[in-house]
């Protein structure tokens, strides 16, 4: 990408696009295109595709979606496939209209299988079933996935799928209802040291690992990939490949902690001193859930923020924005 270039960021206000439109500045991209959902309604057709026919972006990406965790995947399962769907579909084939150079498409970990081998190989995509409870979601990702492979395979476009782990940092959605666990538990501790709790209640027994990369991180390795040079980045597309290996790769750091492990971090940096309690009568979910990132390391990247200074970066975030939150009662987060 040349610094003039005209890059459009969907979704640029939130968890993704927010630490996206940091690196890109910080890049000095001087000529960065944004709408808000008032400004552009990704799920209409006409709408995509009139801006994008006014604008021209040279590169995308693609990191509008309808987010959440358990609780509101399984609340509102048809809100989550048909606007995923929508913005992706429309934004895609408005690309390809419009000549757009290449395009970055943000999927999720929850495509691989629930009970896939650990870590998680790109190679491991539709090998098994998905968990169940974000199905709706993690299909729609999928879809998305299939659609830049069929573009790249019948119009030779330069449409890349990259599949985050779970993702933390400025921006991220602590209410109450429908958070990720380490923001929910950011947001749980905080309230127990505000209130003098003795102690917090914790789902499961806190055995489960989970992977946790920092949104700037993920945003630094986007950037590093749209930024390889064409012999780098042409054979990731997998246009030539009618079976086998998707445009997929994964972002990660390559190590996980337990649900314990990451409960005493964010109590550390919270700063509270009352006792966890693991109430072992809820589940538990996915045992664990790590991403095999060989794939980014060969190219060059890989993370610079542990999760410690992460969570830290994050909870100072939380502290910034608390007057922004609801004051309903958190519910409980599953280990997503």
């Amino acid at each position: 990408m040349k610094l003039q270039d005209k890059i459009y960021i969907a979704g640029h206000r939130g968890l993704v696009g927010s630490a996206l439109m940091r690196r890109l500045e910080a890049g000095g991209y001087i000529n960065l295109l944004t709408r808000t959902h008032a400004e552009l309604n990704l799920t209409n057709q006409a709408e995509t595709e009139a801006f994008f026919e006014q604008e021209k972006p040279d590169h995308v990406f693609l990191a509008a979606a309808k987010v959440g965790g358990i609780l509101a995947n399984n609340t509102y399962p048809a809100d989550f496939i048909y606007q995923n769907l929508a913005i992706q579909t429309n934004i895609i084939r408005a690309a390809y209209k419009n000549q757009v150079k290449r395009l970055l498409f943000l999927g999720s970990s929850c495509i691989y299988p629930r009970d896939c081998p650990q870590p998680m190989k790109e190679e491991y995509l539709l090998t098994g079933p998905l968990e169940s409870t974000n199905r709706p979601y993690a299909l729609a990702k999928i879809a998305g996935i299939e659609m830049c492979w069929s573009f790249n395979r019948q119009y030779g476009t330069q449409y890349l799928a990259v599949m985050p782990t779970n993702l933390y940092g400025p921006g991220d959605n602590y209410e109450p209802n429908n958070s990720h666990v380490l923001p929910a538990l950011i947001r749980k501790f905080h309230e127990a040291k505000n209130s003098s709790a003795t102690n917090v209640t914790v789902w499961g027994t806190g055995n489960p690992r989970r992977e946790f990369l920092y949104s700037d991180d993920m945003a630094d390795a986007c950037v590093y990939l749209m930024n390889l040079a064409d012999d780098k980045f042409q054979p990731l597309l997998a246009a030539n490949r009618n079976f086998g290996l998707s445009p997929v790769i994964n972002i990660g750091v390559g190590e996980d902690v337990t649900i314990k492990e990451l409960a005493e971090l964010v109590k550390q940096a919270v700063g509270y001193g009352g006792k966890i309690i693991y109430d072992q009568s809820k589940p538990d979910g996915t045992p664990r859930k790590l991403m095999d990132i060989s794939r980014t390391r060969e190219l060059g990247w890989q993370a610079g923020t542990s999760v410690y200074d992460g969570i830290r970066l994050a909870y100072s975030d939380f502290l910034g924005r608390e007057f922004e939150l609801t004051t309903a009662p958190l519910v409980e987060a599953l280990p997503y």
